[in-house]
């Protein structure tokens, strides 16, 4: 293969540059750019093409990885059509979220509220079925987003292979909404709808700092969901814990098999400025790679991951720099825990 991962990075369409097709790579990428949900600022849904473009300039030497170059990182082509169908599904939206704000009586939305549930159906069950495809073939899916509601296709597709795993979850927020404003699908929902499945019988909870009653009574009432929010992950580093001391703990908490769901917003802002919902707090981009590089050397099995809520700025593509690195640390990472 012709291929010198010295040189500088060829556009050819692909996470990172890397020459391997999909058909041939143990770990795939599939990109999903939606938005639709979004609550505070849309944009996401140009973060998949933000963090292929922005991943042609990464050294893709890896101290903590040999070789990792040689991992056979595939992408997959885009969801046909879900360009158009994000734009006008999102427009929909906002006409939910503006008849919310205003207090119009349900019956005045309710028509297009029903059209924004039933596309976000078809959208989890177009993700379910392509990344199912995938998982039969014995690759390793990370997904790619697009707002935080999007992989839920993908752990629905991971329940068909593994009867019980958990979800390693890095978020600004808890995610444990019921049907938030209305959206059953909803980016506030994501964790909440995952654990619907009884497959997943564990969620441990990384730098949420933005939540509301209603999950907090929930976290509290299920002994499966172990939160650590980042009020407590700094009281706990201000008062003399270690990092590591408190990753260990953490991962602790998690079965033989682990999900990773990643929204860029757990990271401190600086990371993630044009992020749909940013936060004050969180965590680094050096304690987040620390966490994952620990689990990847922990002895439990990841079996795939998204890493969502990246978009980029009108001017700078900072974020997507931020999130194509992460994205590759994901990858690494995997191959080093040994997805084969």
């Amino acid at each position: 293969m012709d291929f010198n991962p010295n040189n500088i990075g060829i556009a050819n369409g692909n996470y990172f540059a890397l020459p391997y097709t999909a058909e041939e790579s143990e770990i795939v990428l599939l990109s999903v750019p939606w938005d639709v949900t979004t609550s505070y600022r849309a944009g996401t849904h140009k973060g998949p093409k933000a963090m292929i473009d922005a991943s042609c300039q990464i050294d893709l030497f890896d101290p903590l990885v040999p070789n990792a170059w040689e991992i056979a990182i595939g992408t997959l082509p885009p969801i046909r059509g879900i360009g158009s169908k994000n734009r006008n599904i999102r427009k929909t939206a906002e006409e939910v979220i503006t008849a919310l704000e205003q207090e119009q009586p349900p019956a005045s939305y309710a028509r297009a509220l029903s059209l924004v549930n039933d596309a976000c159906t078809t959208l989890n069950q177009t993700v379910y079925q392509t990344t199912r495809a995938q998982l039969a073939k014995g690759k390793l899916v990370g997904i790619a987003g697009g707002e935080h509601s999007v992989p839920l296709g993908l752990i629905r597709a991971l329940c068909d292979h593994y009867p019980k795993f958990g979800i390693l979850h890095i978020d600004a927020h808890a995610d444990l909404r019921c049907a938030y404003e209305g959206f059953l699908y909803s980016h506030a929902s994501i964790m909440y709808n995952a654990l619907q499945s009884p497959n997943i019988t564990t969620l441990v909870q990384v730098g949420i700092r933005d939540f509301c009653g209603d999950e907090v009574d929930l976290i509290q009432s299920r002994s499966s969901i172990h939160c650590f929010t980042d009020e407590l992950i700094h009281r706990h580093l201000f008062e003399g814990a270690t990092w590591r001391q408190l990753c260990v703990q953490m991962i602790e908490k998690l079965p033989d098999h682990v999900y990773i769901s990643f929204d860029i917003d757990g990271l401190t802002p600086d990371h993630c400025p044009n992020t749909g919902t940013p936060v004050p707090g969180g965590l680094t981009f050096r304690e987040a790679d620390y966490l994952l590089h620990t689990l990847a050397l922990s002895g439990k099995k990841i079996i795939g991951f998204d890493l969502c809520e990246v978009a980029p700025g009108k001017n700078d593509e900072w974020d997507a720099n931020v999130g194509a690195r992460l994205l590759y640390k994901l990858c690494c990472y995997c191959h080093l825990n040994g997805c084969k």
